[in-house]
């Protein structure tokens, strides 16, 4: 598994993902004491709005998750609600929270390969979801990384947001 290092090392490291136990808690202490600003309310996910596969099936699952963008890298917070779940899994093993997931993006059109590399690397796929804005793969990467790897393929329409979300901060 020790190909992950150059599989990884060309893409841009996009998005730093908390899961925590309270939502409104952590955003108040990054806007507060580090001067993180600009987390707009927590939306209510569920895992099946979204196709979100959970070990390769859709499980019902719900979240509240925000994020914002800070000095080049979005900062995503997620509270798990109720269901199965990477974030239910990360939160029953520290229940006070903390870095889950890094994720990496690229353009959709690299996604296939990147993923496909992970895979016979020997890591296992944890959720997938297939959004108009992205492609997104979460890898089980904890053994190497210490956290879970994201890897975001951007479709145009998804650059088209992220270039709005970032001139918006």
């Amino acid at each position: 598994m020790s190909d992950i290092n150059k599989t990884i090392a060309g893409l841009e490291l996009a998005q730093i993902g908390w899961v925590v136990p309270d939502i409104h808690a952590a955003v108040a202490f990054l806007s507060g004491a580090l001067g993180i600003a600009g987390f707009p309310p927590p939306e209510h996910v569920r895992a099946q709005d979204l196709d979100m596969t959970y070990y390769g099936k859709v499980a019902p699952a719900e979240w509240l998750t925000t994020q914002t963008y800070n000095g080049g890298t979005f900062i995503e917070l997620v509270q798990p609600l109720s269901g199965e779940s990477m974030f239910h899994d990360y939160l029953a093993k520290y229940p006070a929270g903390g870095t889950q997931h890094l994720a990496f993006r690229l353009p959709v059109s690299g996604f296939e390969q990147i993923t496909r590399e992970l895979r016979e690397q020997g890591y296992a796929v944890i959720s997938e979801v297939d959004h108009p804005i992205a492609r997104m793969a979460f890898f089980d990467t904890c053994q190497t990384l210490g956290v879970v790897t994201e890897i975001m393929g951007i479709t145009p329409e998804g650059w088209k947001a992220i270039e709005h979300m970032t001139k918006a901060r």
